[in-house]
C-alpha cells in the first residue's frame, strides 16, 4: 500500500466473484420472477425487463452478430429520460442500402445537381461572355463611348500630323531661304 495521504484503489486487493456465484444470483432471479408471476405481482413493465434481460443472457452465448442485435435493443430500451422523451439527432446520417435492380440507367445519366454557388459561378460567367459578345459588335454603351472616344482621338492626332507636316515644310523652306540668301550674300549662285 502506499504512503501518504491520498491512496487510491490501485494498491489494494482486488475481490473476483466466483463463477459458481453468478449463477447462484442468477438461479435466485429466475426463482423470483416465477414466483412473481405466480402470484401475479408483476406489472408490464416488469415482465418485458426481465424479458429482456433472459434474451441479454440467452445470446451472450450465442454468436457476436447475435450480440450486436442485442446492443440494438438495449438501445432502443433507452437509459434514463430518454425512454420518456424522444429524441432524433437530425445530423445523424444512417446508410441506406440500394439494389442493383431499384437503379436506374436514367438516374444515372442525369446531371449532377450544383450547389446554390456553382450555378451562380456558372450564370456569371454566361453573362460576362454575352457582355463581351455584344461589346465587340458595338451593341452596348460602353462600346458606343469607346467608339465615339476612339473617332475623337483619331481626328486629334490626325490633326496633329498634319500640322506636324506643315512646320516641318515650313522649316525646310526657311531653310532653303536661309541657304540661298547666304549663297547669294557670299556671290555663289
Amino acid at each position: 500500500m502506499p504512503r501518504g495521504k491520498f491512496t487510491n484503489h490501485k494498491g489494494r486487493n482486488r475481490r473476483f466473484t466466483n463463477p459458481e456465484e453468478l449463477e447462484e444470483e442468477r438461479k435466485k432471479e429466475e426463482q423470483k420472477k416465477r414466483w412473481r408471476q405466480q402470484q401475479g405481482m408483476s406489472s408490464s413493465e416488469e415482465s418485458e425487463d426481465e424479458a429482456a434481460g433472459d434474451k441479454k443472457i440467452s445470446e451472450g452465448s450465442e454468436s457476436g452478430s447475435e450480440s450486436e442485435e442485442s446492443s440494438e435493443d438495449e438501445d432502443a430500451k433507452g437509459k434514463g429520460v430518454s425512454k420518456l422523451i424522444e429524441i432524433e439527432n437530425p445530423n445523424r446520417v444512417q446508410k441506406k442500402t440500394k439494389k442493383l435492380a431499384t437503379l436506374n440507367s436514367t438516374d444515372l445519366d442525369a446531371k449532377p445537381t450544383l450547389s446554390r454557388r456553382e450555378r451562380e459561378e456558372i450564370e456569371k460567367q454566361k453573362a460576362q461572355a454575352h457582355y463581351q459578345k455584344l461589346h465587340a459588335e458595338g451593341k452596348t454603351d460602353q462600346a458606343r463611348a469607346d467608339l465615339a472616344r476612339l473617332a475623337i482621338i483619331k481626328q486629334q492626332r490626325e490633326d496633329a500630323k498634319k500640322r506636324r507636316e506643315a512646320e516641318q515644310k515650313e522649316k525646310d523652306t526657311a531653310a532653303k531661304e536661309k541657304t540661298a540668301q547666304t549663297r547669294k550674300a557670299l556671290g555663289k549662285k
